[in-house]
């Protein structure tokens, strides 16, 4: 029997354990069973060891944690101290440092919500001034060690928000009175640790929404503003009633949330003095406000009449009070024009709204525009009074009020043109006639006239009667002074008051016209001379109209018609009075219909006529 060959690996292979035969012992050597058992009574052993490293390094590490905290923390609270102690108002007058504002737009304005501001300046808080970590010569080592780490901690803390209840402004001495309520938005203030003493660059430009409700006591607010001028400065006393500060920005505060500071019913005092105003007298010494008329001129306007109705529009300049530059955006604000009336407190008349306009210096330059709302019945009698003052070179009563303060009035004058216009031209009397009639005598012809409204007034105009006042003088009138003093109110469809022969009356001065009515009219619109608004050229005829021969001047009478008879072309009689004309305006709304009449009284004229032989022979026949 053959004994079983041995298979040999030849190579670098590892060789493999054979196979277990009949002959393999057992139980393993001596040699593995002691290793395996020392590993197994070692590993314990090496967990322990790690374990103990690992708690040592966690905590040396919470022990460093905790007294790097402690550190922070005492520093903060040491700092933090000196802000907390501080007053409010002696941290504002001694930190708080603003230059502007730079711009100021006006989001929102109205009467139940105030108006919303959105305004841009450059702020800053010295914080370093306050808890006292401003670099010093004289600082030790230790004492500039301690600031450093002050100011690293101003910086690593980088900016506070702070948010504010509501802020009352009242006058400092009736601190009662409440002016104006002020809620601003919660904002960011920049820390700075250090900052330059001599400039302004380490200031932040911020943006802060501000919403003002001004009060309804309006006379409180009128009687600061002119109290205010007469002493020269503004001192206002603010009453905020709680203020939260604290460390980070509005978004995502973070760590710096942890420090936090609040403090209630703070009063700071704030003074203003009020700025001189060029072409105006200086503020205080006991000096009245301005008048608005002296605040704001008027340059020009229009009036004109376009698809129904009237639209106005009017540039003007107001003297800038601010001494600041500054960029200002607005909407569109809204006023209302109204005119006194005897019968009732006022009448709007339009409605208009301001456009965009700048800042500047001396005087700001703006426009407003809008149009006639519609009229009540009782607005006629009120526009004929401005339109007769106007053209009667007297400046008229208007009245100026916002919606946005519905108890602000502001009374002033629309300037009337100077020299005074000239209404009424080129007055003629074509085909007159004279005659007696019983114990007096009568005049007929027609009258013509152009009516010729001042610059900038280009309206649509109708003239449906008149009524002329003439005095009649042999030869042509002489230019003299304007003696019309005479009530320029209309009263409906009766004849207005007439006035009373001059007295001394004029040199050759021989007769008086007076209707007893109203004479109908004809109207067609013409080109008028140059630098005039809307013109018409109206024509009435007058049939045996009262001609009244004046006291005294009889004889002047006579000789006048002793020329007309025996004058080869007859003789020129002058003519000189007032008159009024009933006109409707296009696109004028009143309450009962659009093209409302109004009467426009108190108007002067003179001209004159050639009346021939045969004007006074006919009549004689």
């Amino acid at each position: 029997m053959e004994a079983p060959s041995l298979r040999v690996d030849k190579g670098k292979a590892r060789a493999q354990d054979a196979e277990p035969t009949e002959h393999t012992p057992l139980l393993a050597s001596t040699s593995t069973s002691l290793s395996s058992r020392d590993a197994s009574i070692e590993h314990p052993h090496a967990q322990r060891r790690l374990y103990s490293r690992l708690l040592s390094v966690f905590l040396i590490s919470l022990s460093v944690c905790i007294l790097a905290f402690a550190l922070v923390a005492i520093i903060a609270y040491s700092y933090g101290s000196h802000a907390s102690q501080m007053p409010p108002e002696e941290l504002l007058r001694r930190a708080f440092v603003v230059q502007g504002p730079d711009r100021v737009e006006v989001v929102s304005a109205s009467s139940t919500e105030g108006v919303v501001l959105l305004v841009s300046a450059r702020v800053g808080l010295d914080v370093g001034s306050v808890v006292k970590v401003k670099r010093s010569e004289d600082d030790s080592y230790f004492e500039a060690l301690w600031k450093s780490l002050g100011r690293w901690g101003i910086r690593r803390l980088d900016r506070i928000t702070t948010t504010l209840s509501s802020i009352q402004v009242s006058p400092r001495v009736h601190p009662d009175v409440v002016l104006a309520t002020i809620t601003p938005a919660p904002f960011e203030i920049p820390l700075t640790a250090d900052p330059p003493s001599k400039d302004v660059s380490w200031l932040t430009p911020v943006e802060i929404q501000v919403r003002i409700q001004p009060t309804e006591d309006i006379p409180a607010l009128l009687h600061f503003v002119r109290e205010s001028w007469k002493i020269g400065y503004v001192s206002v006393q603010a009453t905020v009633a709680q203020a939260v500060v604290h460390g980070g920005g509005l978004r995502g505060a973070g760590w710096r949330g942890l420090f936090a500071v609040s403090h209630t019913n703070i009063r700071p005092v704030i003074n203003v003095q009020i700025p001189p105003v060029p072409g105006l007298p200086p503020p205080g010494n006991n000096h009245p406000l301005p008048n608005f008329s002296d605040l704001v001129t008027l340059q020009s306007f229009e009036i004109r009449s376009t698809n129904n109705t009237i639209h106005l529009e009017a540039n003007a300049t107001a003297v800038n009070p601010i001494p600041l530059d500054l960029e200002f955006v607005s909407p569109p604000l809204p006023f209302v024009i109204a005119l006194p009336s005897p019968n009732t407190s006022s009448v709007p008349v339009a409605a208009v709204h301001s456009h965009p306009f700048a800042l500047t210096h001396p005087n700001i330059s703006f426009t407003v525009s809008g149009k006639v709302v519609p009229l009540a019945q009782n607005a006629s009698s009120a526009l004929s009074v401005f339109v007769s003052e106007y053209i009667s070179g007297r400046d008229a009563d208007i009245q100026i009020t916002t919606p946005l303060m519905p108890g602000l009035v502001v009374n002033t004058t629309f300037p009337a043109p100077h020299p005074k216009p000239e209404i009424l031209q080129n007055v003629t009397i074509s085909n007159m006639r004279i005659k007696p009639s019983g114990t007096s005598m009568v005049a007929s012809g027609t009258v013509h006239a152009l009516v010729v409204l001042p610059r900038g007034i280009n309206v649509g105009v109708n003239a449906s009667r008149v009524f002329p006042d003439v005095l009649v003088f042999d030869g042509p009138v002489n230019p003299g002074p304007d003696t019309n003093d005479s009530d320029t109110s209309g009263n409906g469809r009766s004849p207005p008051p007439t006035q009373p022969v001059p007295d001394p009356l004029p040199p050759h001065a021989f007769a008086h016209i007076l209707p007893e009515d109203w004479l109908p009219a004809e109207c067609i619109a013409v080109e008028g001379p140059e630098g005039s608004g809307s013109t018409v050229a109206v024509s009435a005829h007058i049939i045996d109209v009262p001609l009244e021969v004046l006291p005294g001047r009889e004889r002047e009478f006579s000789n006048f018609v002793s020329k007309v008879i025996f004058g080869t072309q007859g003789a020129v009689a002058g003519v000189q009075g007032v008159a009024a004309v009933a006109a409707r305006v296009h696109g004028l709304p009143f309450a009962n219909g659009r093209d409302g009449e109004m009467e426009l009284t108190g108007l002067p004229f003179q001209g004159s006529v050639r009346i021939g032989k045969k004007s006074v022979l006919d009549g004689l026949n």
